[in-house]
């Protein structure tokens, strides 16, 4: 019946794919990817850093099990950045220092960017691999893609490094009419500037993208 109705209503179909440009398994990629990271950083925000690491903790092996389920392997990207954030995390709760959680943003996303950039010159594009059976671009697509999104990590480094060093842990601060130390600053800053942000420009590149994308295999096969 779904079927049906789209098939009878291309303009609703392409005002839905102008909006929201994923069909349900992308939906589902996309939320197991990225669905931990987005967790992890607003319970951080709100409970603290234990809550946080085990809500992270929670929500990847949640987003395993539903990979595993609908598409048969595990969610790369959360695994690799779930297992820095706790290794971290661990360190925070070790020393009593806040310093090592906040400045893990500066050190992932900087090598991230250069584990990019790398394999792009060696001919192997990591978002390809990890996202090629869900999205299909062609391969000047995929490097734009890498390239555009290697930058933007190196630009949040750079961000959460400046906010690290210039809000400092023992200082307080007024925030739109709010006292708050240097954490708290940067726990903003991560929730309500770089979440969104992060949001807004992965959907803006996708949209951009729509002029590298190949058609979709069960259609061509159909």
């Amino acid at each position: 019946m779904t079927q049906d109705l789209n098939i009878g209503n291309p303009p609703l179909m392409k005002a839905r794919k102008r909006f929201f440009p994923f069909n349900a398994e992308q939906t589902i990629n996309i939320l197991s990817e990225f669905g931990p990271l987005v967790t992890m950083f607003v319970v951080n925000a709100f409970f603290g850093i234990n809550a946080g690491t085990w809500a992270l903790i929670g929500t990847t092996v949640l987003s395993i099990g539903v990979m595993l389920y609908m598409f048969h392997r595990p969610p790369i990207f959360p695994l690799i950045a779930s297992s820095v954030t706790i290794v971290f995390a661990a360190l925070t709760l070790i020393t009593h220092d806040p310093m090592w959680v906040q400045i893990k943003v500066t050190i992932f996303n900087a090598l991230f960017g250069v584990f990019l950039i790398s394999g792009l010159w060696l001919n192997q594009n990591f978002f390809k691999y990890v996202f090629e059976k869900t999205f299909h671009y062609t391969d000047e697509g995929w490097h734009k893609f890498t390239w555009s999104f290697a930058l933007f990590f190196f630009l949040t480094a750079a961000a959460n490094e400046y906010v690290r060093q210039t809000f400092q842990e023992n200082r307080m601060y007024e925030i739109l009419g709010h006292e708050m130390d240097g954490v708290n600053v940067w726990i903003l800053f991560k929730v309500a500037i770089v979440l969104p942000v992060s949001g807004l420009y992965a959907w803006v590149l996708t949209r951009i993208m729509q002029k590298y994308r190949l058609p979709d295999p069960a259609h061509v096969e159909g």
